[in-house]
């Protein structure tokens, strides 16, 4: 058991039977009154972001939690496969706990989130941005240059993202995995 005063920003806390990590927090002491502890948490299972009070020297229970790095190997019905980089063991997992599973390329690297004690997986977490392939776009008019206008493009794994009108077939972009939006064009 911990309490506020060891509340610090990436800590995992159990919370409302839900597993959260603390995403901001300020300790608050005002003029009247007993001192409290003001957080943002995000849940790691399902994403969703909560904000709570809590009164200074309320017991906290805190989670262990361990990142271990994965590659990517294949989807199928029994879920997205991962190997461990380290033991070479593969594990699979459900769709919902990846945040953007249509931006997975065959070989990328992950981290996985596991719980420490139970040895079971929270959450898949994908690298900041991803270079990958555009296979379908409408060709961009010449001289349609005046507003920044995108179209849409497919993506070598079938995912949909909003481009610039100057990306063509072919070419490698890089796209933020936080939110799915086109980031800027690469050179391959």
């Amino acid at each position: 058991m911990a309490s506020t005063a060891d509340i610090r920003n990436g800590l995992c806390i159990e919370y409302n039977n839900d597993i959260f990590t603390i995403v901001e927090f300020q300790h608050v002491k005002p003029g009247k009154g007993a001192a409290f502890v003001r957080t943002r948490m995000k849940s790691v299972t399902t994403g969703r972001v909560l904000e709570n009070t809590f009164p200074s020297g309320h017991k906290i229970d805190v989670v262990r939690v361990e990142r271990r790095k994965f590659q990517f190997l294949y989807p199928d019905d029994a879920g997205y496969h991962f190997m461990d980089n380290d033991t070479f063991e593969q594990t699979s997992i459900m769709e919902d706990m990846i945040s953007r599973p249509e931006l997975l390329k065959e070989g990328i690297e992950v981290e996985i989130l596991y719980h420490a004690e139970k040895d079971i997986p929270l959450n898949v977490e994908l690298p900041s941005n991803v270079v990958l392939q555009v296979t379908y776009t409408e060709p961009g008019l010449r001289g349609d240059t005046a507003t920044n206008t995108l179209k849409p493009a497919k993506v070598e794994t079938g995912a949909d993202v909003k481009v610039p009108l100057f990306v063509n077939e072919g070419d490698f972009i890089r796209i933020d995995t936080s939110n799915g939006a086109y980031m800027e064009r690469v050179k391959q």
